[in-house]
């Protein structure tokens, strides 16, 4: 099987050489200061058209080319390494990994007994070398050979503890990087001292940990990913080193203290045979997204030392490993302008216009900004080259400006002065900015979102007939809906006899909806289908949310001392909205739910609706993740109603599998949620299963 990736593609001498310089001086960058003028996919597909060209034209290579060399011929430092540090070969496909694995065994002349298979953490690689068990120093990979002593890191970096739980001589060689909170609690410090805003996470490491004078200090994060006998290693410690299986040898590290990826859900696995190897590295790229650290890839290798051995090494990488490269979730473009939108509750949101990229397998042209302060913050410009970072959110978001790339025709970004919708005066006391008319700013949106199928679901009342009765000045808000008469609508556009009684007709029967879809409905800021649920069984009446203060929506899962407040005054807000519904004759209970129960905050994972108590309920105080195809008496079911449904039987509805998880409901295609389960010990049911449980809720 071949395997075929994209290239960049070089047509002559010229454009060769220009290729290998562009190329060696985003390699120096990216492994220097971590601020390559290159995305990762960009080198990738770069040094790919090289070694192309190479091949065509071998009397053309150029002794600087950074084929075929670790670190891609940049030279960083001058501290020798033990044993070099080496890159990996790369394969970009299931395909491309089923040939690299034939042409091992081929190498070795039988099967690999065992693979191990493990995240490619996107990171800095550093080697930190350990005297009698106390952190000596720290250098960096450089070109492989001898890298940069960046020991004054010490100290700065979790997972890397500074003495190891036995009293040993060893190296310890892993990935120094930054998780997405580390990530922003850099760029606020960064920022807030005067610099630009870091452009990723991976550079945000590598500057960092480099640096050895700033006025503010970063966390970085350290994951092992091997172990090496040093000068003064015990005879029998460098005996196991050499002989262990990794697998056991990242246990033995785990052991010493040093953090691994074994308490992550992206764990190093063994595999034994293909199917399950491929199994692994789809279940580890389906977990990319839930992850609070970035991965570009899938190491798989051979897990014996004799297998390593007698595989041996090229001048550059091991034989006996090879990096499964995954589809670029970051890429460099140019921000073009800004856009300013008015949301339903009268939310002013930025929006980035981009150059259009391709980012995932589909092009990006817009990409989120948050909101002014953000902008602010991150030192964005129009014209300015950022990076895009999708990681399965649905909308790309900005992270920063590559400042090194400006040529001085920036522009700096203006907010608006009012509002962009109606010229309203803006209230900027919170950081997202809104319009001072609120939801009146966007009746139309608001009364959209309130009719929706997950919130009254009010059929027949579609965007047109919406647009004419507030053109019409029929309807400022949702609550004059109920207020409408046949007349009126028989006066609208395309509405007969029979629509309009059906109209009339779906617009009373939404009086009967449940009070979380009225709560719902509301469109309350911070809330949402599954926040609304939750609020609406804890307080079961209407009357109680108007009630409650700070202290009393902190006992509902999810809310926090921020969102309390928030809450709150959103809710005075509405009141005479709500006052409006109920004249109406609107429901404002949650059939089943009986109240609060209990006083004070409570946990994370305790008890937090009044109904929770009621252990009679089939899934009382289980946290209940669905997931794949629902099928039998669940199918055809939203995902909405089957959360719907737990949350009906007692339970409480999550969107993602954790330690906290009492069940999965698995359907078809469950993919990673069941893989992670497993692993997790967490119960797993059929929707079958799982519908019999609940029979009485269906």
């Amino acid at each position: 099987m071949t395997e075929t990736v994209s290239r960049a593609e070089i047509a002559d001498q010229a454009s060769y050489a220009d290729a290998v310089r562009t190329a060696v001086e985003a390699s120096a960058a990216y492994y220097g200061e971590g601020d390559s003028p290159l995305d990762d996919d960009a080198f990738d597909r770069l040094v790919r058209g090289i070694a192309a060209y190479e091949a065509e034209h071998p009397e053309h290579v150029l002794p600087e080319s950074p084929t075929g060399k670790v670190a891609g011929g940049a030279v960083i430092g001058d501290v020798p390494h033990t044993v070099p540090m080496l890159s990996l070969d790369n394969v970009f496909s299931a395909e491309g990994l089923e040939a690299w694995v034939a042409g091992l065994e081929r190498r070795l002349g039988r099967p690999v007994g065992t693979w191990c298979v493990e995240p490619k953490l996107d990171g800095l690689a550093i080697s930190a070398r350990y005297r009698d068990g106390r952190l000596a120093r720290l250098v960096t990979r450089g070109d492989g050979a001898a890298g940069e002593d960046v020991s004054h890191g010490i100290g700065m970096i979790v997972g890397l503890p500074e003495r190891l739980a036995e009293p040993v001589t060893v190296e310890l060689r892993g990935e120094v990087l930054m998780t997405r909170a580390q990530f922003e609690d850099a760029n606020a410090a960064r920022t807030a001292a005067g610099g630009p805003a870091f452009a990723n996470p991976r550079s945000a490491a590598a500057g960092s940990l480099r640096a050895k004078d700033r006025a503010y200090q970063v966390e970085m994060t350290f994951f092992a990913y091997g172990a090496l006998p040093l000068e003064g290693t015990g005879d029998d410690l460098a005996a196991r080193l050499r002989e262990l299986p990794h697998s056991e040898i990242m246990e033995y590290v785990a052991a010493l203290g040093a953090r691994t990826t074994a308490a992550t859900p992206v764990p190093a696995v063994t595999a034994t045979a293909l199917e399950a190897l491929h199994a692994r590295v789809a279940e580890i790229a389906a977990l990319r997204a839930e992850l609070d650290f970035g991965i570009d890839g899938i190491v798989v290798r051979a897990d014996a030392a004799a297998d390593q051995a007698e595989a041996g090494v090229s001048s550059r990488a091991p034989r006996w490993a090879i990096a499964y490269k995954l589809p670029a979730v970051e890429k460099i473009t140019r921000l073009l302008e800004v856009e300013w939108n008015v949301g339903r509750t009268g939310i002013i949101a930025p929006r980035a216009v981009l150059e259009p990229v391709e980012l995932e397998g589909s092009v990006v042209t817009y990409a989120t900004l948050h909101n002014a302060a953000d902008i602010e913050r991150r030192g964005l410009m129009l014209g300015d080259h950022v990076t895009v970072y999708k990681a399965g959110d649905v909308i790309p978001r900005v992270e920063a400006p590559v400042a090194h790339l400006r040529t001085g025709d920036e522009r700096p970004i203006e907010a608006p002065e009012v509002c962009p919708r109606c010229g309203d005066a803006i209230d900027v006391s919170q950081q997202r900015w809104r319009c001072v008319r609120g939801r009146a700013c966007h009746a139309v949106a608001s009364v959209r979102y309130a009719v929706g199928r997950d919130q009254l679901d009010i059929e027949g009342l579609g965007e047109k007939i919406i647009d004419q009765l507030v053109d019409a000045g029929l309807i400022t808000d949702f609550a004059d809906l109920f207020a409408l008469t046949r007349e009126q609508l028989l006066g609208l556009e395309r509405m007969g006899e029979t629509s309009t009684a059906n109209l009339l007709a779906a617009i009373e029967g939404a009086k009967a909806k449940p009070l979380n879809k009225v709560f719902c409905a509301l469109g309350v800021r911070g809330t949402g289908r599954s926040m609304s649920r939750r609020i609406a069984r804890y307080f079961a009446t209407m009357d109680a949310i108007r009630a409650a203060d700070d202290e009393a929506f902190q006992r509902v899962e999810g809310i926090g001392p921020e969102k309390a407040p928030v809450l709150v005054a959103e809710i005075a807000e509405l009141a005479p909205l709500i006052d409006r519904l109920a004249a109406a004759g609107v429901n404002m209970v949650e059939p089943g739910a009986t109240g609060p129960v209990a006083e004070g905050p409570v946990a994370e994972g305790e008890a937090e609706e009044g109904e929770a108590a009621e252990s009679g309920l089939p899934l009382a105080g289980m946290s209940v993740v669905a997931t794949g195809a629902m099928s039998g008496p669940l199918e055809g079911l939203s995902r909405n109603e089957v959360n719907e449904l737990i949350e009906r039987a007692g339970g409480r509805a999550s969107s993602s599998v954790s330690a906290k998880t009492s069940l999965l409901v698995a359907g078809e295609k469950a993919g990673s949620k069941k893989a992670k389960a497993d692993k997790l010990g967490v119960e797993v049911a059929t929707p079958e299963e799982f519908a019999a449980r609940v029979a009485d809720f269906l």
